[in-house]
C-alpha cells in the first residue's frame, strides 16, 4: 500500500511538472544589438541592457518564457512579418509610419535624441549654417535618419551606418564630424569611451512628435491584439510594483 501511494504521488507529482510546463509560453523578442545601454553583449557574451531585463520581466509576469533572437535593425519588422519572432523590443519609437504595419504596445520610455561631437570640433551650436558641408552620422532607418534627412539633407552629407559602434569608429577616425543619436547610446558610446574626447552639442531632442514619436514600445504583428493587451497589463503592473523603477536606476543615472 505504502509502495502504491508513493508511486501515486510521483504520478500526481510528474503530471503537475508537466501541466506547469505546458503553461509556461514561449515566446521570441526581435533584437538589434548592439545598442547600449539598451540591448547589448557583456564581455563574456551574455546579452543585457535595459530592454532586455525589461522584457524578461515582462515575460515572467504573463508566466512566459523569453528568448531573443539577434536581428539587423533593417530587416527586423519584415522578420517580425515573417514569424521569425513573436515581438520586437528593441528601441523602436512608436510612429504613425511603423502602425501601417505593426500593433504597439504602451509606451516604456521615451529617451531624448542628442547632437553629438568631439571636443575640439568647434561645432558649438547645430543650424544649417553650422552644419553646412559637415558629415552627420546616423544609424540607418532610424528616426535619427528621418530626421535630419529631412532638416539638413541638403546643406550636409549623411552617413548612414548600421550600428552605433559603427558610427563610432568613423567618429574617432575623423570621418564623422558630428552624430545625432538616442541619448543613452550616444552617451554610452560617446560620451563614456575611454578612446575619444565628445560632448552634447544643443539642445535634447524629442520633438516634433512627426519624427520622435510617443517613445519606445513593443512591437507586435496586428492581428495579435491579445498579447499585446497582455504585456500592456504587465507593464502597468511592473510600473506599480516597483520593479520597473528598479530596473530602469539600473541603466539611468538621471531621472526620467
Amino acid at each position: 500500500m505504502k509502495k502504491l501511494l508513493t508511486t501515486s504521488l510521483l504520478g500526481a507529482a510528474l503530471i503537475a511538472g508537466v501541466a506547469q510546463a505546458q503553461d509556461t509560453e514561449h515566446l521570441r523578442f526581435g533584437v538589434d544589438v548592439p545598442y547600449e545601454p539598451m540591448e547589448y553583449r557583456t564581455p563574456d557574451g551574455e546579452l543585457t541592457g535595459f530592454d532586455i531585463e525589461l522584457g524578461n520581466a515582462l515575460c515572467e509576469q504573463i508566466n512566459a518564457d523569453c528568448e531573443w533572437v539577434v536581428q539587423a535593425w533593417d530587416g527586423i519588422i519584415p522578420g517580425l512579418l515573417a514569424r521569425k519572432y513573436d515581438a520586437i523590443m528593441s528601441s523602436m519609437t512608436i510612429n504613425d509610419e511603423r502602425r501601417q504595419t505593426v500593433l504597439f504596445s504602451d509606451p516604456y520610455i521615451k529617451p531624448p535624441s542628442a547632437w553629438f561631437a568631439a571636443a575640439d570640433s568647434g561645432i558649438d551650436a547645430v543650424y544649417p549654417e553650422t552644419l553646412k558641408g559637415k558629415t552627420i552620422g546616423v544609424q540607418r532607418g532610424t528616426l535619427q535618419d528621418n530626421y535630419v534627412t529631412d532638416m539638413y539633407g541638403d546643406v550636409a552629407d549623411i552617413s548612414r551606418y548600421t550600428t552605433a559602434d559603427d558610427l563610432v569608429l568613423d567618429m574617432d577616425a575623423g570621418r564623422v564630424d558630428i552624430a545625432f543619436l538616442d541619448f543613452p547610446v550616444g552617451k554610452s558610446t560617446l560620451l563614456d569611451s575611454e578612446d575619444g574626447d565628445y560632448v552634447t552639442v544643443g539642445d535634447m531632442i524629442s520633438e516634433p512628435e512627426k519624427y520622435f514619436g510617443e517613445g519606445f514600445g513593443i512591437a507586435f504583428r496586428p492581428r495579435d491584439e491579445e498579447l499585446a493587451g497582455r504585456f500592456n497589463e504587465a507593464l502597468a503592473t511592473l510600473k506599480e510594483n516597483g520593479t520597473y523603477d528598479e530596473i530602469y536606476a539600473k541603466y539611468f543615472k538621471t531621472q526620467q
